[in-house]
Protein backbone atom coordinates (compact mmCIF):
# COMPACT_ATOMS: atom_id res chain seq x y z
CA UNK A 1 0.00 0.00 0.00
CA UNK A 2 1.50 3.33 -0.88
CA UNK A 3 0.78 6.25 1.42
CA UNK A 4 -1.81 9.11 -0.15
CA UNK A 5 0.20 12.07 1.32
CA UNK A 6 3.51 13.50 1.08
CA UNK A 7 5.00 16.55 3.25
CA UNK A 8 7.77 18.80 1.63
CA UNK A 9 9.04 22.17 2.57
CA UNK A 10 6.47 24.00 0.52
CA UNK A 11 4.22 21.63 -0.65
CA UNK A 12 1.52 19.25 0.36
CA UNK A 13 1.20 16.56 -2.11
CA UNK A 14 -1.77 14.56 -1.90
CA UNK A 15 -3.07 11.40 -4.06
CA UNK A 16 -5.76 11.67 -6.15
CA UNK A 17 -9.10 9.93 -5.31
CA UNK A 18 -12.73 9.15 -7.00
CA UNK A 19 -13.87 11.72 -5.27
CA UNK A 20 -11.13 14.11 -6.42
CA UNK A 21 -11.00 12.86 -9.76
CA UNK A 22 -14.95 12.62 -10.17
CA UNK A 23 -15.06 16.52 -8.90
CA UNK A 24 -12.48 17.55 -11.34
CA UNK A 25 -13.86 15.94 -14.58
CA UNK A 26 -17.55 16.26 -13.86
CA UNK A 27 -18.20 18.78 -10.84
CA UNK A 28 -15.28 21.38 -11.39
CA UNK A 29 -17.12 24.02 -9.65
CA UNK A 30 -17.07 21.42 -6.16
CA UNK A 31 -12.85 20.81 -7.05
CA UNK A 32 -11.47 23.81 -5.62
CA UNK A 33 -13.72 23.10 -2.22
CA UNK A 34 -12.89 19.21 -1.85
CA UNK A 35 -9.23 19.77 -2.35
CA UNK A 36 -9.43 22.83 -0.24
CA UNK A 37 -7.00 25.19 -2.53
CA UNK A 38 -7.20 27.49 -5.40
CA UNK A 39 -6.79 26.66 -8.56
CA UNK A 40 -4.07 28.35 -10.73
CA UNK A 41 -5.52 31.06 -13.18
CA UNK A 42 -5.26 27.68 -16.29
CA UNK A 43 -6.81 24.80 -15.20
CA UNK A 44 -6.38 22.02 -16.32
CA UNK A 45 -2.98 22.89 -17.00
CA UNK A 46 -1.88 22.99 -20.68
CA UNK A 47 0.08 20.29 -21.79
CA UNK A 48 -1.00 18.73 -18.74
CA UNK A 49 -2.35 15.20 -18.37
CA UNK A 50 -5.33 15.08 -20.90
CA UNK A 51 -8.77 14.22 -19.93
CA UNK A 52 -8.47 10.82 -21.33
CA UNK A 53 -5.12 10.04 -19.04
CA UNK A 54 -7.84 11.50 -16.18
CA UNK A 55 -10.53 8.84 -17.24
CA UNK A 56 -7.98 6.47 -17.35
CA UNK A 57 -7.12 6.83 -14.11
CA UNK A 58 -10.51 7.15 -12.81
CA UNK A 59 -11.54 3.79 -14.57
CA UNK A 60 -8.62 2.19 -12.93
CA UNK A 61 -8.58 3.60 -9.06
CA UNK A 62 -12.69 2.44 -9.46
CA UNK A 63 -11.67 -0.79 -10.31
CA UNK A 64 -8.14 -1.05 -8.15
CA UNK A 65 -10.14 0.06 -4.93
CA UNK A 66 -7.51 0.62 -2.51
CA UNK A 67 -4.87 -1.67 -3.94
CA UNK A 68 -4.57 1.28 -6.90
CA UNK A 69 -4.80 4.10 -4.79
CA UNK A 70 -1.05 6.60 -4.83
CA UNK A 71 -0.48 4.83 -8.35
CA UNK A 72 -2.17 6.84 -11.11
CA UNK A 73 -2.13 10.96 -10.02
CA UNK A 74 -0.87 13.00 -7.28
CA UNK A 75 -1.95 16.98 -6.47
CA UNK A 76 0.53 19.55 -5.85
CA UNK A 77 -0.47 21.84 -3.22
CA UNK A 78 1.47 24.99 -2.36
CA UNK A 79 1.33 25.43 1.60
CA UNK A 80 -0.08 28.75 2.62
CA UNK A 81 1.70 31.73 3.16
CA UNK A 82 1.18 35.14 3.77
CA UNK A 83 -1.45 36.42 2.13
CA UNK A 84 -1.17 33.49 -0.35
CA UNK A 85 -3.89 30.89 -0.01
CA UNK A 86 -2.81 26.85 -0.24
CA UNK A 87 -2.66 26.72 -4.13
CA UNK A 88 -3.12 23.69 -6.32
CA UNK A 89 0.49 24.61 -8.72
CA UNK A 90 0.69 21.03 -10.28
CA UNK A 91 -0.02 17.13 -10.84
CA UNK A 92 2.46 14.31 -11.39
CA UNK A 93 2.58 10.82 -10.26
CA UNK A 94 3.28 7.71 -11.65
CA UNK A 95 1.50 5.83 -14.87
CA UNK A 96 0.32 3.36 -12.42
CA UNK A 97 2.03 0.31 -10.43
CA UNK A 98 5.87 -0.77 -11.17
CA UNK A 99 6.09 -3.82 -13.17
CA UNK A 100 7.41 -7.20 -12.00
CA UNK A 101 10.80 -6.02 -12.33
CA UNK A 102 9.51 -2.68 -10.48
CA UNK A 103 10.10 -0.40 -12.41
CA UNK A 104 7.66 2.46 -12.36
CA UNK A 105 6.76 5.47 -14.75
CA UNK A 106 6.90 9.39 -13.67
CA UNK A 107 5.34 12.11 -14.86
CA UNK A 108 5.16 16.00 -13.55
CA UNK A 109 3.59 19.11 -14.44
CA UNK A 110 4.03 22.79 -12.64
CA UNK A 111 1.19 25.19 -13.73
CA UNK A 112 3.26 28.23 -15.63
CA UNK A 113 2.66 31.07 -12.87
CA UNK A 114 4.29 28.96 -10.43
CA UNK A 115 7.29 27.95 -12.57
CA UNK A 116 11.19 28.88 -12.04
CA UNK A 117 10.39 28.14 -7.96
CA UNK A 118 11.95 24.96 -7.55
CA UNK A 119 8.11 23.37 -6.64
CA UNK A 120 8.56 20.83 -9.58
CA UNK A 121 11.81 19.76 -8.25
CA UNK A 122 10.45 19.43 -4.42
CA UNK A 123 7.27 17.43 -6.42
CA UNK A 124 9.68 14.83 -8.04
CA UNK A 125 11.22 14.16 -4.76
CA UNK A 126 7.95 14.03 -3.12
CA UNK A 127 7.21 11.51 -5.41
CA UNK A 128 10.59 9.70 -5.68
CA UNK A 129 10.03 9.41 -1.80
CA UNK A 130 6.95 7.55 -1.98
CA UNK A 131 8.14 5.12 -5.23
CA UNK A 132 10.85 4.28 -2.24
CA UNK A 133 8.08 4.54 0.47
CA UNK A 134 6.00 1.13 -1.44
CA UNK A 135 8.95 -1.20 -1.04
CA UNK A 136 7.99 -2.38 -4.84
CA UNK A 137 9.62 0.34 -6.58
CA UNK A 138 13.34 -0.18 -7.37
CA UNK A 139 13.88 1.61 -10.65
CA UNK A 140 12.08 5.22 -12.08
CA UNK A 141 11.49 6.48 -15.91
CA UNK A 142 10.36 9.62 -16.61
CA UNK A 143 10.62 11.52 -20.19
CA UNK A 144 10.72 14.70 -21.05
CA UNK A 145 10.42 16.65 -24.49
CA UNK A 146 13.86 17.09 -25.63
CA UNK A 147 13.77 20.95 -25.99
CA UNK A 148 12.30 21.39 -22.38
CA UNK A 149 15.47 22.25 -20.33
CA UNK A 150 13.96 22.52 -17.06
CA UNK A 151 12.27 19.75 -16.97
CA UNK A 152 15.50 17.87 -17.52
CA UNK A 153 16.86 19.67 -14.84
CA UNK A 154 14.37 18.85 -12.47
CA UNK A 155 15.04 15.07 -12.81
CA UNK A 156 18.74 15.68 -12.63
CA UNK A 157 18.33 17.90 -9.49
CA UNK A 158 16.54 14.49 -8.19
CA UNK A 159 18.96 11.92 -9.34
CA UNK A 160 17.62 11.34 -12.66
CA UNK A 161 20.43 10.01 -15.22
CA UNK A 162 19.81 10.35 -19.01
CA UNK A 163 18.82 6.83 -20.14
CA UNK A 164 18.01 6.79 -24.08
CA UNK A 165 17.16 9.54 -26.75
CA UNK A 166 14.26 9.81 -29.51
CA UNK A 167 14.46 12.78 -31.38
CA UNK A 168 11.64 14.70 -29.69
CA UNK A 169 11.99 12.76 -26.30
CA UNK A 170 14.71 12.00 -23.61
CA UNK A 171 14.23 9.09 -21.16
CA UNK A 172 15.76 9.68 -17.73
CA UNK A 173 15.91 7.15 -15.01
CA UNK A 174 17.13 6.21 -11.41
CA UNK A 175 17.55 3.82 -9.31
CA UNK A 176 15.41 3.40 -6.02
CA UNK A 177 15.93 2.09 -3.20
CA UNK A 178 12.96 0.76 -0.80
CA UNK A 179 12.61 2.11 2.30
CA UNK A 180 11.98 -0.09 5.56
CA UNK A 181 8.96 1.37 7.10
CA UNK A 182 7.52 -0.60 9.88
CA UNK A 183 4.05 1.01 9.19
CA UNK A 184 4.12 -0.21 5.45
CA UNK A 185 5.39 -3.80 6.19
CA UNK A 186 8.57 -5.62 5.35
CA UNK A 187 10.63 -4.32 2.02
CA UNK A 188 9.56 -6.53 -0.57
CA UNK A 189 5.93 -7.35 0.65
Amino acid sequence: MIPLIAQTPRLTILAASRALLTAELHKPQYFPLLLGAALPAAWPLPGGPSRAAQEGALAQLTAGGRDAAGWYGWYALRKAEGDVPRTLVGVGGFAGPPDAAGMAELDFFIAEEWRGQGLATELVGGLVQQAAATGRVRRLVAHTPAGHPAAQQVLRRNGFEPAETAAETLCFERAVVPAADAALGPVGA
